[in-house]
């Protein structure tokens, strides 16, 4: 798994973000630090909850300069529609190829519900140099991350 201390894995995905477009997280860090938060699948119960407390608290990591992004295995396409229906005010990481969840070691299944090759619940702050700077990774899909924490992360990478 990626650890505080290694190089961000770099990765050029879609981004939704009302209209789609290519992102590449390298060419991004001018916007560090960067907090990459993965989620399992829009439109379940822990990820809107999750995704609308990043939205609610957007005014913490923009007071330090930060640029959230969540990434998820969904399509940009069904991204955008969740970002509308839940107002989100950052951008959504498409990792349908799962590239991403693999590079951070973040893929995980629901067995029981037949479902593979999902996000594990996971942030990850990136300072402008590429490094991580924190990594918080759930085995717990029902579990969310201290978000005061995470802004104290990101305060820290500046």
């Amino acid at each position: 798994m990626v650890s505080v201390g290694d190089d961000a894995p770099d990765f050029t995905a879609p981004l939704a973000d009302g209209d789609i477009e290519s992102f590449t997280l390298s060419e991004n860090l001018d916007a560090a630090p960067v907090v990459l938060a993965f989620f399992p699948a829009a439109f379940t119960g822990t990820c809107t909850t999750e995704m609308c407390t990043f939205r609610d608290q957007m005014a913490n990591f923009e007071d330090v300069g930060a640029t959230v992004y969540g990434v998820s295995i969904d399509t940009p396409f069904t991204l955008n529609e969740f970002r509308a229906q839940n107002d989100l005010n950052f951008g959504l990481v498409s990792d349908t190829n799962r590239e991403i969840i693999d590079a951070y070691d973040v893929s995980m299944d629901f067995a029981g519900l037949g479902v593979r090759n999902l996000a594990k619940r996971a942030v990850f702050v990136v300072d402008d140099d590429g490094e991580i700077t924190y990594a918080w990774v759930s085995d717990d899909p029902g579990v969310e991350p201290d978000y005061e924490e995470v802004a104290a992360a990101a305060e820290d990478a500046r």
